[in-house]
């Protein structure tokens, strides 16, 4: 018996993981996923915009766990605090605008250790720790400059591609247990750490790259959407997947 349209897409009763909420993406999806009747822990590295984070979210039982997941005394921490979870949200990731020439190892490693190392070792320490049940679902917000080339993130575009990589390999081998592994690759969404790349452009500049986007620009709420069914039964049949939520931008 298939399930109706009402609860196909709830998430009642599910334990799921948010990184990087303390703000932008992470944080839309953690009230999101709150709101379809999840018990979400939410970890971030700022106390204080965890904290608001936790307290948008509707529900009982939520737990915020400040951690820099760039190391592996924060990965620790969380996982000393976690229980056996039922989804995971990799959205931590921070970026920094530079051209190819100007761009070396310390650049490249201060990206990657949050963006690729970071979930990539925290998921591999949730499997060897038992702490993922078995129909869980993984969610790893990648990026469109996985696949489209934005010039200036060399080393931001080949940590999110990682995530890709890493997520086909993982819902092969996590497959036969029924754990589902995906991305989702947001093209340029308003959040405070892109208002401040936009920041650095001209306003005709903006203007120009607004038309490459037919639907414009999105927002958190946007990519959230797309996490939560990917995390709910109704995209039971779904993994090792790249889902571009990117208004229009890679179909011009």
């Amino acid at each position: 018996m298939t399930e109706g349209a009402s609860t196909i897409f709830q998430l009642a009763g599910k334990k799921i993981l948010v990184t990087g909420a303390s703000s932008g993406i992470g944080r839309s999806c953690a009230v999101e996923i709150a709101r379809l009747g999840a018990q979400v822990i939410v970890s971030g590295r700022n106390s204080e915009r965890l904290d608001e984070t936790l307290r948008m979210l509707s529900g009982e039982g939520h737990l915020a766990v400040v951690a820099d997941l760039s190391t592996e005394d924060g990965r620790t921490l969380l996982l000393s605090a976690l229980p056996v979870l039922d989804g995971v949200v990799h959205s931590a990731g921070v970026n920094k605008v530079l051209p190819a020439a100007f761009t070396g190892a310390p650049d490249f490693e201060e990206i990657n250790s949050v963006n690729a190392e970071a979930p990539i070792v925290l998921t591999t320490r949730l499997l060897k720790e038992k702490k993922i049940a078995g129909n869980a679902s993984i969610v790893f917000i990648a990026s469109v400059s996985s696949v489209a080339g934005w010039t200036g993130l060399l080393s931001y575009a080949a940590s999110k591609a990682a995530l890709v990589g890493a997520s086909r390999v993982l819902a092969v081998e996590l497959g036969r247990r029924g754990v589902r592994v995906n991305c989702v690759s947001p093209g340029l969404v308003m959040t405070p750490m892109n208002e401040s790349v936009e920041a650095l452009r001209s306003e005709e500049a903006r203007k120009e790259d607004l038309k490459r986007y037919p639907l414009g620009y999105g927002r958190p709420e946007d990519v959230a959407y797309s996490v939560a069914f990917l995390l709910s039964p109704a995209s039971r049949w779904i993994t090792g997947t790249n889902l571009v939520v990117d208004g229009g931008y890679t179909a011009i």
